[in-house]
């Protein structure tokens, strides 16, 4: 009977401490739980372990010092060279001169934002034990367009070379021009854009942009034909192009008249034009007031009428007046030449006198 009643006894005894060995370790454990969240808490303004910014590993750093860590390794980036090169022009230039900025802030931001995306556990266990969380975030960079924009009128200023157009005309002192067309070159501006922006976003050392060809407006082939009158050598050369396809000797005005200098056209052709007496009370005094076509009418058999008035290219029976300085201002021509002309001469085509 006493045998049973010891047993009884043991038995509780062992529940206590069982009991108190519970409670110690409850209270143990809730301490180290306690100790992990100060410890997190306390190292919440560093970076976890592992984590790189664009490169730069920012572990266990503060926000200043991530920041400092992060914009020096940005400013390599922003202050380096960019080479953006024609086919005959180099220009070097800072992506920071174009307006590329870094967000270092956000990457930051980005770094800090790991540590919240793990659990408690895992986040003290990884600052603890010092374990890499080999998290990498990207630094983001910004452009300005509008500032790669500017840039790149100012290259286009620089390279462009308008296109030249053929000239046959009369220049200073009344001395005729013939100037050969020329190409011209631009650059293309939004293509230009475009790459330079793809350089930046790869953070390329140099990029190629592309020129275009400016075709003139008046190329030879548009010239047509010319026709030049030469007062004081009595000379009439018609050019096509800038080539001479046929020269004559003429007669030009005599002394106290005019073959106007300029630049004239022809108006209009006529085939045995009929003549009408342009100054009835002047020099044409005692002419008859109309003489139709055939032998004898003053303008031969082919006028060509100019814009300049009371002007004409034609043929002449006088023909031993060609070479002198013999009419009341019109080009005369043999009649044979003037025949051989007139055919080849459309109207519209340019007439340039020269004293």
């Amino acid at each position: 009977m006493a045998k049973g009643k010891h047993g009884k006894r043991t038995r509780a005894r062992g529940w206590k401490i069982a009991l108190v060995v519970v409670g110690v370790l409850a209270f143990t454990s809730a301490g180290t739980a306690y100790a992990a969240y100060r410890y997190d808490q306390s190292s919440a303004d560093r970076i976890l372990p592992g984590v790189t910014i664009d490169g730069v590993d920012v572990s266990n750093m503060s926000r200043s010092e991530a920041v400092r860590a992060v914009t020096a390794s940005s400013e390599q980036v922003l202050d380096g060279q960019l080479s953006v090169e024609t086919s005959d022009h180099t220009w070097v230039v800072t992506p920071a001169a174009l307006g590329m900025t870094a967000d270092v802030e956000a990457s930051v931001d980005g770094a800090f934002a790991v540590a919240d995306e793990m659990s408690f556990v895992s986040r003290v266990y990884h600052r603890a034990a010092g374990k890499s969380v080999r998290a990498s975030i990207e630094l983001t960079y910004a452009y300005d367009e509008a500032q790669i924009q500017t840039f790149v009128q100012q290259m286009h200023d620089e390279v462009a070379i308008p296109a030249v157009n053929a000239r046959f005309a009369l220049g200073v002192d009344n001395q005729v021009v013939m100037r050969k067309p020329q190409e011209g070159q631009l650059l293309k501006t939004e293509l230009a854009t475009a790459r330079i922006l793809a350089a930046l976003e790869k953070q390329a050392g140099s990029v190629k942009v592309p020129l275009t060809v400016v075709e003139p407006d008046v190329s030879m082939g548009a010239l047509g034909k010319t026709i030049v009158v030469d007062v004081s050598a009595t000379t009439l050369t018609l050019y096509d192009g800038f080539k001479v396809e046929k020269q004559y000797r003429v007669a030009t005005a005599a002394a106290g008249y005019t073959t106007p200098v300029g630049t004239w056209k022809i108006v209009n052709k006529a085939e045995n034009p009929s003549w009408t007496n342009p100054d009835p009370t002047g020099w044409g005094a005692g002419l008859p007031g109309y003489i139709p076509p055939g032998p004898g009418n003053p303008l031969g058999t082919r006028a060509l009428y100019l814009n300049a008035p009371g002007i004409r290219i034609h043929g002449t029976y006088s023909s031993s007046s060609i070479g002198t300085h013999a009419s009341h201002g019109c080009i005369r021509m043999l009649i044979s030449e003037s025949e051989e002309l007139y055919p080849l001469v459309p109207i519209g085509t340019r007439v340039l006198i020269v004293p």
